[in-house]
């Protein structure tokens, strides 16, 4: 298996690399913006930010604090190889785009046409190679990124079973915390986030549905940006739901992640619901940007864990001392009455949506019932802690239930958005809603699976909103996000106030990669 063979030779040729006539530079928490101002100047190479990432996967991935955030890397060779080209058209006055030279990891359930697999997690996709890269991976291409491996995750995305473990899957095993390996990572993005947050990479990109970016994200102190379903293609991401997937940066900084999502976006006419953008978020980043703008909070979203509520109440003073005008104990107008139907939709998109991405493969699944089948085959393998109770869920759907999944359809997206969102900011004429992101980091428990305190993802998710995370501080030693959210394409909004709160806060704390609990 080629993902196997390029970790194999990259294990035996990484000490060559380190020890040859240069030591690649410390670049611990410097971000793409601060990479692509060193390139500009000729004081860093891409091939040295390749080899320092390489460097850090090889200590910490599998050894060391042992995150297992990455499942494969492209082959060592073509790594550099690569890296050296940018760098030479550098030399030369030639750049790609705002990435140029710059490496980032992909979540492994997005295509890329490279040999490495797309395995959404599974050992039963193991052998899927793409002939073709996903549009998002193309955009990132042509900005002159180098793909550089494929981030870890909750294996298909965390809709297989009930009593999943976030971060487990049966091809990359447990992702680990990086600020407490005995803590979740939460998921599903859980790889891409501990990647990031482990200075194995400076940004990469998840997927989510309903919080797997925001999760991972806010859990292991970084920062993530959900955006309005469409702003970025679907095409070649293995799917949950065409009504909420979307695809979104990962990154320590909220500028790199307006960098991100500016370069990955455009229009992809295989995606029904994509549309054209051509704002650059970047000019978004403005100082002084959170005076005068009116923030909600909403109640509902806080109350889950005293010391998650006590660090949001001293955030929200410091909002308000920057000019921050914030309009305090809202609450959802009709109480949340999307999670039912939002659960309808999912399992009814989800069996007719995989048969899709299964069609365009060479794999020998062509239906959800294969890989169900498949599965109890190998149940020791890729069902040895839980099983797949959503795969089956999901199974049943049938043509005979698309008038109850349109109303359902119908039901969530209005009372997530409409009757929720919206509503609250047009009563109070607020520019976002402000929340905690989530609560800390529970124990990794393959035998009972996650235990959720609370989380502020799930209105925009299911109205196919734009919502960003951005670190709040720490709970104890583990990180907690604090989270802006508002209506559909309002994402250049909400980079101007998660970037005067993060510039206000200055609140991430850089993990020690200690291979044990606190």
């Amino acid at each position: 298996m080629k993902h196997y063979i390029a970790m194999v030779i990259f294990v035996l040729l990484i000490m060559p690399v380190r020890a040859s006539a240069q030591t690649p530079p410390d670049l611990t928490e410097v971000s793409m913006t601060e990479m692509r101002e060193m390139m500009s100047t000729g004081s860093l190479t891409s091939l040295e930010v390749v080899n320092y990432y390489l460097g850090r996967i090889h200590m910490h991935n599998q050894q060391g604090a042992d995150l297992r955030a990455v499942i494969s890397l492209l082959d060592i060779d073509q790594a550099r190889a690569l890296a050296v080209e940018l760098d030479k058209e550098r030399a030369a006055g030639i750049s790609r785009g705002p990435l140029h030279g710059i490496p980032v990891l992909i979540k492994d359930n997005i295509d890329t046409a490279d040999g490495l697999a797309n395995t959404a997690g599974s050992w039963l996709l193991r052998d899927n190679y793409p002939s073709d890269d996903a549009f998002i991976i193309k955009q990132l291409r042509a900005a002159g990124a180098i793909i550089l491996g494929k981030a870890n995750l909750s294996e298909w995305a965390n809709f297989r079973s009930t009593e999943s473990s976030s971060g487990w899957s049966s091809m990359g095993g447990q992702t680990k915390n990086p600020y407490d390996t005995t803590r979740s990572p939460c998921g599903s993005s859980s790889g891409s986030a501990v990647a990031v947050s482990a200075n194995f990479i400076a940004g990469a990109v998840g997927t989510e549905t309903d919080g797997s970016l925001i999760c991972p994200a806010h859990i292991n102190g970084i920062v993530s940006i959900k955006p309005t379903v469409g702003l970025l293609s679907r095409d070649g991401i293995i799917p949950i739901s065409h009504s909420q997937d979307t695809a979104g940066p990962m990154t320590r900084t909220v500028a790199d992640a307006a960098l991100m999502l500016t370069v990955m976006a455009g229009y992809d006419e295989r995606d029904e619901q994509s549309f054209a953008s051509s704002i650059d978020y970047t000019q978004a980043l403005k100082e002084d940007s959170l005076k005068g703008k009116r923030l909600g909070v909403v109640r509902d979203l806080s109350g889950y864990h005293s010391g998650v509520d006590e660090l949001f109440n001293t955030r929200l003073e410091q909002l308000r001392a920057a000019g921050a005008i914030i309009v305090d104990d809202l609450t959802w107008p009709n109480g949340r009455h999307w999670d039912n139907a939002e659960f309808e939709v999912l399992l009814h998109e989800f069996k007719f949506g995989l048969a899709d991405y299964l069609a365009t493969t060479d794999l020998p699944y062509r239906s959800l019932a294969d890989l169900i089948s498949t599965n109890q085959t190998y149940q020791s393998r890729v069902m040895p802690w839980f099983g797949q109770e959503l795969f089956q869920m999901s199974e049943q759907r049938t043509e005979a239930n698309v008038e109850q999944y349109l109303a359902a359809k119908e039901r969530a997206a209005t009372e997530a958005g409409e009757k929720s969102i919206d509503a609250l900011l047009a009563e109070h004429n607020l520019d976002a809603i402000v929340a905690p992101s989530g609560g800390p980091a529970w124990k990794i428990d393959p035998i009972t699976g996650d235990h959720f305190l609370g989380s502020s993802s799930g209105a925009p998710a299911v109205a196919g909103y734009p919502h960003i995370t951005v670190p709040m501080g720490l709970v104890q030693h583990l990180p907690v996000g604090m989270s802006f959210f508002a209506s559909a394409k309002q994402e250049a909004l909400l980079f101007e106030i998660a970037y005067g709160f993060e510039q206000l806060t200055q609140a991430r704390t850089v993990p020690s990669l200690q291979p044990f609990g606190h």
